[in-house]
């Protein structure tokens, strides 16, 4: 029997509440299909941190990256802590350590869920957003400088490449703040070819490129030119650029259209979240962390809600289904096809509902009827 190590990180909220929804289910498909899982929990979340200082060490990815096959994440943020510090100290921290530079997100309405878009239903919202995931704004370059002359030198190193930033600041009359976008060369190549490779696979036409390059030129016309490049490996698959603040509309009035999505990361933050608006909201919405040679992290892309801590009220179906997606990483996608069709099968009904789809069943109902669910196809 094949075994996999999961390292689990349940982190704030009601991170808890709704992994133990996902490790039900992900069991329970284990059983049908002859392998196991081996859940290894790490503690790192804003009660470590308070408690100790420690946000993730160095020792804990490293033993994650020896021993581990992928990670299954909660969710981070707590009024208790600064806003920042704990994604920026825990999730991009693993994010730019193992070096997952996809970020995965379907934005698919399931069956069963209504779509807040007039007339719009699941044969219309089915498509993919591939969002670069280690560079752009978020790399982490930027500061403040008072008025006057200042130096200053700011570095970013990443497994492709380093670059270090030297300034001499001279401002006038007033104190700035300021942040630096980088985008590399190779960084845009894999994440544009895992794009097109990705349109191949699911038999999809058209790939659809986001950017702001009337503007922010310097950038995104880089990215173009390499879009460019890269797509004369792919003759039968026609791509095109959308500005940011045009695909945005476009996702609302036809997302229809959409089949393949690929966009810089901080452009990719923003218009996945509109995504999960249009399939349903939040409480339905996965996420992949994705290095392809390497470990991948998968998590809802909804937030901690610590008010609603201990109160078993959560939706877990983005984290079941992330769950789902991180299965079909590891080499089962059937047990992936199972989990998914057993969601659909349980929103179909409509008997088992959360508050946010207008239920009042706990996380605990959805998480137990998705596992019968699942279990029933055997």
């Amino acid at each position: 029997m094949k075994t996999y190590k999961i390292a689990v990180i349940e982190g704030d909220g009601i991170g808890s509440e709704i992994i133990r929804e996902g490790i039900k289910v992900i069991d329970a498909v284990s059983q049908l299909n002859d392998f196991e899982i081996e859940w290894i929990k790490y503690p790192n979340g804003a009660e470590y941190y308070l408690k100790t200082g420690e946000l993730i060490s160095i020792h804990t990815l490293e033993e994650i990256k020896s021993n581990c096959d992928a990670i299954y994440l909660g969710a981070l943020g707590d009024p208790r802590v600064e806003p920042g510090i704990l994604e920026k100290g825990i999730l991009l921290k693993m994010r730019f350590y193992f070096d997952q530079f996809i970020n995965l997100r379907p934005i698919k309405l399931l069956e069963g869920v209504d779509c807040p878009l007039k007339n719009k239903g699941p044969k219309d919202i089915d498509f993919t957003v591939v969002r670069e995931n280690t560079e752009d704004f978020y790399v982490g370059l930027g500061n403040r400088a008072d008025i006057g002359n200042t130096k200053q030198e700011l570095e970013v190193i990443r497994n492709l490449y380093s670059v270090k930033f030297k300034l001499d600041i001279d401002a006038k009359k007033e104190k700035i703040a300021y942040q630096i976008g980088v985008l590399s060369k190779a960084g845009c190549q894999r994440v544009i070819k895992y794009g097109f490779e990705l349109a191949k696979k699911q038999g999809k036409k058209r790939i659809t490129f986001v950017d702001k390059a009337n503007v922010l030129s310097s950038m995104y016309l880089f990215w173009r030119e390499i879009v460019k490049d890269v797509s004369k490996n792919y003759p039968d698959i026609e791509y095109e650029f959308n500005f940011v603040d045009a695909i945005t509309m476009w996702f609302v009035k036809q997302p229809e259209y959409y089949q393949v999505v690929v966009a810089p990361n901080m452009f990719g933050d923003i218009i996945t979240d509109l995504g999960a608006m249009i399939q349903g909201g939040l409480g339905l919405a996965p996420g992949g962390n994705i290095n392809p040679n390497g470990i991948s992290m998968f998590e809802p892309i909804h937030g901690s809600a610590p008010k609603y801590k201990n109160m078993n009220i959560a939706n877990p179906i983005a984290t079941i289904w992330a769950g789902a997606l991180m299965l079909e990483e590891i080499g089962q996608k059937e047990s992936k096809d199972i989990i998914v069709k057993a969601i659909e099968k349980l929103l179909t009904e409509k008997k088992i509902r959360t508050k946010d789809l207008g239920g009042t069943n706990t996380t605990s109902d959805v998480g137990d009827e998705i596992k019968k669910l699942v279990l029933r196809t055997s």
